[in-house]
């Protein structure tokens, strides 16, 4: 007969009382999770299923469902209720039924001996939570216990049988610390006792690892076992003898991931670098492994060669420091380098032929890193020993990054070519930084192996060992200043000799030159030499990026430099972007290099270039604006808008400079006249304007047509002006007609660089009033679907009230509506949107004295904001926005303290708000708490975060632990 068990909760918030969590229920909802078809009946089931397993009756239906009879399933369910409830509701369990709970748990992990694997690990696990729970006190030899326990011989199940489930429980013990919720008090005393315990663990380990009769599968989980203790960072030398014997094991191919596992675990232990001794024990084991290692390379065994070069690289990587220090060993150290050195330039090609040489990269850099630090006169003497070395691994990783042939390299998938990719990035991130050890050397190295490569007459070179040295210098090139390197004129000097007849080679060719624009800048001379190949390379589709990405680098750093050779480039440019050789993004950046280029002109060339380059365009617009709007023509409108922006944004004849407080933008005085991009914007000013009327409706056109305008305005800056009005008025008409986001965003930057200047506040001031007016009118039929748009409003609000408050002066603006809409907006479930809301309340609070409109809503309506913000604290909003509504709090705190100190008392007197959870007094605590800070943010932001979790039900619990 079922006892049902009425416990106040047991149906959870919201559910009907009819949630019956007994046997016969969960049995159903366990079959319709697993076996029926419908997801969202599985949904339902699993929510369940959920609050079943934390509702009180779990305790008497966990037993129920492992009995024998049961399936694997419905008894895996019982077991992990169990866990459940002791790990997270131990509290709840009385002290008096410690005993019987550990000894039927006991009862049930014998009986599952020979049963279920399954549910003997989640039985386990569960035993093992008690543990935990009750260490040291309540059970002061736990571990030891268990192996007594389990090795009686009155048991019902096998020696065998008993081993494997002791060995089980010892290893999910550990594991179960790692991920307990322990407090971290409890924590600390647990991992002491543990370490005590270990010493009832490791000489069963020890033993049954080295007693022959161990059958295959107990050492296996011997090592499993071992490897999940030496994780709670136990001493190095407790663990050598077993150590020892996983080198040995790793000759039997069965036990030989469970080996290197544990083996690895064991070295990479933080703590394990105090015991020196014993790392220079190991020392000869790992190099005894070489062996082992040439026999799995040449065999093509990459599972072998793979954990043999994790052990050495452990062992390398960990300890690099503690074993330098030791002076008098320093051959042995120099081996276990040679060793590692073998790994990195195993035969073969990454990731196809081997894995391998990847995990030996970052051994690279911790060595070199440790032979730095030393002090002056040791680090000259292994200086001496490691450059070698070191001149060695540029060789070696140079081969490895080379590509292989055509033909296989053609076999190779999509995937396996990515992941190459990623490989040659890693490898030129690590000669980027073996520079800081061989310098100026390692240049010349590279630059003397390519000069034999390509002027030797004996045989002919392959493109990879060419396109790896010029990639080796890329690699140094584009971090390093190479300035003052005397190998760089005669590597451009080489280039032009190099016989391209690869994709990828002229890539690296491309990428090269791209890397040393700097250098050309101040070498213009030598420009020449590469221009010719970049431009004859921007006719391949292939090496669309390459081409155009080192076309705009030396455009950008040489532009001063290249009008002798403008009209080529832009008539090459004109050409390909014609012919359409590019993709979207490619011309994007053709655009951009030419705005660098023109940028250098005078301005009658700069109007005569622009003249050729975008009239073909212009012309295609007018012709697309008489269209009827469809698909395909929209691609086309955007694409050539966006070609217009691209070109703008570094199209620039005047330099920007920073004046002394950091926050404004100068520029200084074009003495050529009009601005050529504005002469170039009031020419097309009408068609834009024709566009539009067309396609107001479509969001990715209008925002085409703001990035125009937007990215000029940025570059400009004030060279705009004569813009400003027409643009202001057509914004207003766009904005009236149909809302966009975009339209408000570039409204923002018109006010942050003219609402400022008498001579443009009139129509800034009238677009602003304008939108705002729309946006207001917006919020009253329902602003839910239109988040990006409230989001946008929100940041103009606030950069008006940053850039010109005198706005928020004039009679036509509603401050209280505005006040009232941003109120709402702290509402919105989009994040963005909120944390708008909430800078705009930190720039409005602080101007409640000298803005006395703003000053009149804040002490009318103050309180309905304080009432949404503690609302969102209190659980509404996202946890991770509470430091934006924590800026609010500290800014009503600031500006409106005597407000404040009324308010939020009345507020947090209403029963259960913010929250249910709370008690009066800890309301009472947080607005103290909030009101005696009115200096240090920090700490007002530390008060929400607590107050937040208390809110939530959530304080003290491991869900606050990454919080």
């Amino acid at each position: 007969m079922e006892r049902r068990e009425e416990q106040p909760g047991a149906a959870g918030a919201g559910a009907a009382p009819a949630l019956d969590f007994t046997v016969e229920n969960v049995e159903k909802a366990l079959h319709q999770l697993y076996y029926d078809p419908n997801i969202e009946n599985k949904n339902l089931a699993q929510k369940w299923l959920m609050q079943a397993q934390v509702s009180p009756q779990a305790w008497h239906f966990s037993w129920q469902l492992l009995q024998p009879n049961k399936v694997p399933e419905i008894q895996y369910f019982g077991a992990s209720a169990l866990h459940i409830k002791i790990s997270r509701y131990w509290s709840d369990i009385p002290t008096d039924q410690y005993e019987s709970l550990k000894a039927q748990l006991f009862t049930q992990i014998t009986r599952f001996a020979s049963g279920s694997k399954i549910v003997l690990t989640r039985l386990c696990v569960a035993l093992a939570s008690l543990a935990l729970s009750m260490m040291p006190d309540a059970w002061p030899c736990a571990v030891a216990d268990m192996v007594r326990l389990f090795q009686a011989e009155d048991s019902p199940v096998d020696g065998q049988g008993r081993c494997l489930a002791l060995l089980e429980l010892l290893t999910v013990l550990p594991e179960e610390f790692q991920t307990s919720r322990l407090p971290q008090y409890r924590k600390s005393l647990v991992r002491a006792s543990l370490a005590v315990e270990c010493g009832a663990v490791f000489p069963l380990l020890e033993q049954l690892l080295q007693q022959p009769s161990s059958p295959s599968c107990v050492r296996q989980k011997v090592l499993k076992c071992f490897s999940s203790w030496v994780q709670l960072e136990m001493p190095l030398q407790d663990c050598e003898a077993l150590i020892q014997a996983a080198f040995a094991a790793l000759q039997d191919s069965e036990l030989f991931d469970s080996s290197v596992e544990a083996i690895v675990n064991a070295i990479s232990q933080p703590d394990a670098q105090r015991y020196v001794n014993t790392l220079l024990k190991l020392i000869p084991l790992v190099l005894g492994l070489q062996d082992q290692l040439r026999q799995a390379v040449q065999n093509g065994d990459m599972e072998t060669s793979h954990g043999i070069c994790r052990i050495a690289v452990a062992l390398g990587e960990n300890h690099s420091r503690a074993l330098l220090d030791q002076v008098e060993h320093w051959q042995s150290f120099l081996a276990l380098v040679n060793m590692i050195m073998f790994c990195t330039g195993i035969p073969g090609h990454f990731p196809v032929n081997e894995t391998t040489s990847s995990l030996t990269l970052t051994f690279w850099y911790t060595l070199q890193d440790d032979i730095l630090s030393f002090e002056a006169e040791k680090q000259a003497v292994y200086q001496q020993v490691y450059r070698p070395v070191y001149f060695q691994l540029v060789d070696v990783l140079l081969h490895k990054a080379q590509f292989p042939s055509d033909e296989e390299y053609g076999f190779w998938s999509s995937d396996e070519k990515e992941q190459f990719r990623i490989y040659r990035v890693d490898i030129s991130d690590t000669l980027m930084y073996v520079y800081e050890m061989l310098g100026a050397e390692l240049l010349s190295n590279l630059y003397d192996k390519l000069g034999r490569l390509l002027t030797s007459s004996e045989e002919p070179y392959s493109w990879q060992h060419t396109e790896a040295l010029l990639y080796g210098f890329q690699s140094i090139a584009e971090t390093i200043d190479v300035n003052y390197s005397d190998v760089v004129p005669g590597l451009i000097g080489l280039i032009p000799r190099i016989s391209i007849s690869n994709v990828q080679l002229a890539d690296t060719v491309m990428f090269t030159i791209g890397a040393l624009s700097e250098w050309l800048a101040d070498h213009p001379v030598m420009i020449n030499s590469v221009l010719p190949l970049v431009l004859h390379a921007l006719g391949n589709p292939e090496l669309s990026i390459s081409s155009v990405s080192t076309l705009k680098k030396i455009c950008r750093e040489c532009k001063y430099d290249l009008p002798p050779y403008a009209a080529n480039i832009v008539a090459v440019s004109q050409d390909v972007l014609m012919k359409q050789i590019h993709k979207t993004s490619q011309c994007m950046w053709l655009m951009q290099a030419l705005g660098f280029l023109l940028s250098a002109l005078q301005v009658e060339e700069i109007l005569k270039n622009l003249h050729s380059l975008i009239s073909p365009y212009i012309q295609q617009l007018e012709k697309l604006a008489e269209e009827i709007p469809n698909p395909s023509n929209k691609l086309a409108i955007v694409h050539i808008l966006g070609l217009l922006s691209n070109l703008f944004t570094t199209l620039d004849v005047s330099h920007h400079e920073d004046d002394h407080e950091g926050s404004e933008l100068r520029k200084l005085p074009v003495p050529q006249g009009p601005n050529p991009v504005v002469v170039v914007l009031q020419q097309v000013f009408q068609l834009i304007q024709k566009v539009l009327s067309k396609w107001l409706n479509d969001a990715q056109v209008v925002e085409a047509v703001c990035a125009i305008f937007e990215k000029s305005v940025k570059t400009l800056l004030d060279d705009f002006a004569p813009m400003v009005p027409q643009l202001c008025e057509m914004l207003g008409r766009m904005y009236s007609t149909i809302p966009q986001a975009s339209a408000l965003d570039l409204t923002r930057q018109l006010v942050h660089i003219f609402a400022h200047e008498p001579a443009h506040f009139p129509p800034v001031e009238a677009l602003f009033l304008l939108v705002t007016s729309v946006t207001l009118t917006l919020f009253q039929q329902g602003p839910r679907d239109h988040p990006d748009i409230v989001d946008s409003f929100m940041q103009l609000l606030a950069q008006a009230l940053k850039r010109k408050p005198d706005l928020f002066l004039c009679e036509r603006l509603d401050v209280k509506a505005v006040f009232q809409c941003a109120v709402l907006a702290l509402k919105f479930p989009e994040a963005p949107t909120v944390k708008a809301s909430c800078g705009f309340f930190t720039e409005l609070l602080p101007r409640c004295g000298d803005v006395e409109p703003v000053g009149k809503v804040v002490h009318e309506d103050g309180r309905m904001l304080l009432i949404a913000v503690l609302e969102a604290i209190g659980g509404q909003a996202s946890r991770s926005l509470m430091d934006c509504f924590a800026d609010i709090l500290f800014a009503l705190n600031k500006h409106c303290f005597s407000l404040l100190s009324v308010w939020i008392k009345e507020a947090l007197q209403s029963p259960g708000f913010p929250s249910a959870r709370l008690s009066p007094e800890q309301k009472d605590t947080f607005s103290q708490q909030i009101l005696r800070e009115r200096v240090n943010k920090r700490r007002v932001k530390e008060m929400v975060k607590e107050f937040t979790l208390l809110c939530r039900g959530l304080h003290g619990t491991d869900y606050t632990a990454d919080y």
